[in-house]
């Protein structure tokens, strides 16, 4: 837990610069060059200079020290994480009100926080913003921010965060484009409320604030089987009504500005049965980890893999993945099969934790997967583990089953790879390379 001034060091790396200059963890670093330091973002700020002094407390005593560094240099210091603002909006979609008991506490976390938004790209409503928040975000080029705005319309905005105090979005992203801090728009869509010509409205309104608008994503909403509001699912006619609304303001874009500016998520095309648009639709990929461009960039990877010569293969693999992505990968290792000898197999696990509506791999629990392998782990030896469907730098999925709970379950040696074309490939090969 961070103090109300300063940030508490959290690990030392032990030929760092932080280390030679005496720094501990436990220390709770309160300045830099005279500056307050609230926390990881003031830090990362002023301490952007060759020579700069640390001040800080230990065992309530005030100490400093003056570090010199290149400024690009690597200080190894971490940080206790941050106390996060929380969400005070009560959201139709809310994903977090639809989990059910029993998980782990961290996911019942709604944030609501700018400062997560430019360090991690979390989606922030700007609901809960302050003056003195708006201003640092300006003096500090806290760029770019990950804006949900799902409707430009504040009374439906409002409607759809269950939050009738919320302030005007349009006036929000006006100010940050007068600002030029950089924007990256989402747009949950939910049938019967932000779509049809209240989508388009959206995204013309937002359009106005391109270019510091860099992107627009539409996604659908995500719902579980333990909703309790009335909320339907999108369904085929929806998706296609949405690209549809979408590839309008694309052709329109890139005639003028050379981007297609807007994009609709992988899973929109899925539901439709639709073709995804080639890779470099896509440009930089802005909001792939919403999972825009997931597949197209995952099926340009697959046809670049390189894998090594080796004589014989000498152990049959296992891997999984959810429903929605199953057909890609399905094709990616049958391909591996045929030209290289590969004997590896693929299985798609329905979501029964959340419901069927839920279908992509992160989302996966332990239980789910140990019960879809139950009858399917049979004469393989290793199970390939997307970390998609683990905790970040740990080895527990959502419903705190462990890797290794999974290896008793099924019998089999379990390996974690990076969900990429070539990291699978890379995975076996660490194994096969072992002999």
């Amino acid at each position: 837990m961070s103090a109300k001034r300063g940030i508490t060091v959290d690990s030392i790396a032990s030929d760092s610069l932080s280390a030679a200059a005496g720094i501990r963890p436990g220390d709770i670093i309160t300045g830099i060059n005279a500056m307050p330091v609230r926390d990881v973002i003031d830090f990362m700020y002023y301490k952007d200079a060759e020579v700069f002094d640390i001040e800080y407390l230990r065992d309530q005593s005030k100490k400093s020290v003056r570090i010199i560094s290149d400024t690009c240099a690597d200080l190894g210091i971490t940080f206790k994480p941050l106390k996060v603002k929380t969400c005070r909006n009560n959201c139709i979609f809310c994903f977090v009100k639809q989990l059910p008991k029993g998980l782990r506490k961290q996911l019942y976390v709604k944030d609501e926080d700018y400062r997560l938004s430019f360090l991690y790209g979390n989606y922030t409503t700007l609901s809960n913003i302050t003056n003195e928040e708006r201003t640092r975000i300006v003096e500090q080029r806290l760029s770019p921010l990950y804006i949900s705005v799902h409707s430009s319309s504040k009374t439906l905005r409002n409607r759809l965060l269950g939050n009738p105090k919320a302030g005007d979005i349009k006036k929000e992203l006006k100010f940050f484009a007068a600002h030029k801090i950089r924007m990256h728009i989402q747009i949950v869509l939910c049938p019967g409320y932000n779509d049809g010509k209240e989508l388009q409205s959206t995204i013309q309104d937002i359009y106005r604030f391109y270019p510091y608008v860099s992107s627009i994503a539409v996604v659908p909403v995500g719902l579980t089987k333990h909703r309790k509001l009335p909320l339907v699912p999108v369904s085929k006619d929806d998706a296609c009504s949405a690209i549809a609304t979408v590839e309008t303001f694309q052709k329109r874009f890139r005639k003028k500005h050379g981007e297609s500016i807007v994009y609709c998520a992988d899973e929109m095309y899925i539901k439709a049965e639709m073709p995804f648009p080639h890779l470099s639709f896509y440009g930089e990929l802005p909001q792939i980890e919403n999972g825009v461009g997931l597949i197209p960039l995952f099926m340009s990877q697959a046809k670049k893999v390189k894998v090594p010569k080796i004589r014989t293969i000498k152990r049959r693999y296992l891997t999984f993945t959810g429903t929605s992505f199953y057909p890609y990968v399905k094709k990616y290792l049958a391909r591996l099969s045929e030209k290289d000898g590969i004997a590896i197999d693929v299985i798609p696990i329905e979501n029964r934790f959340f419901g069927p509506q839920v279908t992509v791999t992160g989302l996966l629990t332990g239980r789910d997967i140990i019960s879809a392998l139950h009858d399917n782990a049979d004469h393989y030896d290793v199970l390939i583990v997307p970390e998609v469907v683990l905790r970040d730098g740990d080895n527990v999925l959502l419903d705190n089953v462990s890797v290794p709970d999974i290896e008793e379950a099924t019998g089999l040696a379990v390996l974690v790879t990076d969900g990429t074309p070539q990291g699978l490939v890379d995975t076996l090969m660490s194994v096969e390379n072992k002999d």
